[in-house]
């Protein structure tokens, strides 16, 4: 399904958009060009029945206009049809209108014609409407009938809202036609879209699997506007991979030069006796202490920002729940993992290792018959997939206050239990690392629930 902050949506979107513009316009012109062509051909059927008009219309000798033979048309005859024709004799004569057998001794409304300009015919074109609200079309011409010294006015007009079917039928084909068309390059503009937009989805797919370990490179040909990208990509996964790797060899180096003085001090210092020794030999043990622990936490955070890397989840807690079960047989303690076993972290082993082993180290120590150890897969808002590994037990738990200060470094809340306090707060560490995080919680079988936030593989 297309995303409304997608760029295929937006594709789409906006040539409809532009497409429909586009067709409404055509739609308006065509009808409107229609109707212009049904008006002219109905004035020139009006302007052939004023001709047979002007060839059969006399005037006798006091003027009267005469007509010895019918129209053609039996419209004309029709009372109320709508086509009426009247010749009207000037001022100066003292005679009646000559009217159609149609108009039933009515009389066209010629009163429009009087703000129309004529054309070069001579000809006022107009609308106007008979006694029954029809819409007429009416031409009028004056013009001097044989015999006759002065102009005679005669008018013609039809009835214009017989074209309307006709202009109403067009309407309704060329909207559906227009409409037939628009879904057509709405399919067409989807299929180009779509088609067009393909190699971002290869390429997307092919990230994946790079994240998920299953390739190294960006393979393949792309189209020759993304492939500079690909081409870069690479680069700055091999330039990564490069600097890990230094970085790797670097702290290995310092680890070498630090711990061999750091020995041969420690070892000095033993051979002197006295308050200085024991002093000096408990600092050299705290620095290379120190030193271990900032070495392996450097260590994690290369490890961490690695592309590739994939553990899956459930051997390595149900490895670390049997042992902790050996360990605590005293208490008939039940360590439970109900882990799928497609579910993977973005990540390295012994990093999991040691997160899910202070996990579930701490929930055995605190509980008192029952740890419960399960995952999930979580997507967040901004489409990342995340493992969270939850943990429970059935011991005392936290309160509320409490949880924010279980999170510290070396914070200890039950002196009873051994430890150092530094579990949680390695946790914590090493999955902000990884972009993750912790959160303590009540934990439905009564005690502690632990939820460990980690980059997924979907």
């Amino acid at each position: 399904m297309l995303q409304p902050n997608s760029l295929a949506f937006r594709l789409i979107a906006s040539s409809a958009l532009i497409a429909g513009i586009m067709l409404m316009l055509a739609g308006f012109l065509l009808n409107g060009l229609f109707q212009q062509a049904v008006a002219r051909n109905f004035d020139a059927r009006l302007e052939a029945v004023m001709d047979e008009l002007l060839a059969n219309v006399t005037v006798d000798d006091t003027g009267t206009p005469q007509i010895p033979t019918a129209l053609a048309d039996t419209r004309f005859e029709l009372a109320d049809s709508g086509w009426y024709w009247q010749v009207m004799p000037p001022e100066t004569v003292d005679a009646n209108d000559l009217l159609s057998q149609s108009l039933l001794k009515t009389q066209i409304n010629l009163e429009p014609a009087a703000g129309v300009a004529r054309d070069a015919k001579g000809f006022a074109r107009f609308f106007t409407s008979d006694r029954k609200g029809q819409q007429l079309r009416v031409i009028e011409v004056p013009y001097r009938l044989v015999g006759a010294k002065e102009n005679y006015l005669l008018a013609v007009a039809g009835n214009f809202d017989e074209l309307k079917s006709e202009v109403d039928a067009f309407r309704r084909i060329l909207f559906i036609v227009l409409g037939l068309l628009g879904l057509g390059l709405l399919g067409a503009i989807l299929a180009q879209v779509l088609y067009g937009l393909r190699p971002m989805k290869d390429m997307e797919r092919k990230l994946n699997d790079i994240r998920a370990g299953h390739a190294k490179i960006l393979d393949g040909k792309f189209p020759s506007e993304m492939q500079p990208i690909a081409n870069e990509l690479n680069l700055l996964m091999q330039s990564n991979a490069e600097v890990i790797e230094r970085s790797r060899m670097q702290v290995g180096n310092l680890a070498h030069a630090l711990k061999t003085p750091i020995s041969v001090l420690t070892n000095e210092a033993r051979d002197h006796k006295g308050p200085l020794s024991t002093i000096l030999t408990t600092q050299l043990q705290v620095m290379n202490e120190q030193v271990s622990l900032y070495l392996e936490r450097a260590r994690r955070a290369a490890q961490a920002q690695a592309l590739g890397s994939v553990c899956v989840v459930e051997p390595v807690v149900q490895s670390i729940a049997r042992t902790l079960q050996r360990i605590h047989r005293d208490k008939t303690l039940e360590i439970v993992v109900e882990i799928a076993e497609h579910i993977k972290f973005r990540g390295e082993k012994p990093d999991l290792e040691e997160m899910a082993g202070n996990l579930l180290d701490n929930a055995s120590k605190f509980a008192k018959h029952s740890v419960v150890a399960t995952a999930k897969i979580e997507t967040t808002r901004d489409g990342r997939n995340w493992c969270v590994i939850i943990i429970d037990d059935d011991g005392p738990g936290l309160k509320p206050e409490q949880r924010a200060v279980a999170l510290r470094r070396g914070q200890r809340l039950d002196e009873t239990k051994p430890g150092s306090g530094l579990g949680l707060n390695i946790v914590t560490e090493t999955a902000a690392m990884y972009g993750g995080r912790v959160e303590l919680s009540d934990a439905q079988i009564g005690g502690l629930r632990v939820m460990l936030w980690l980059p997924s593989v979907a």
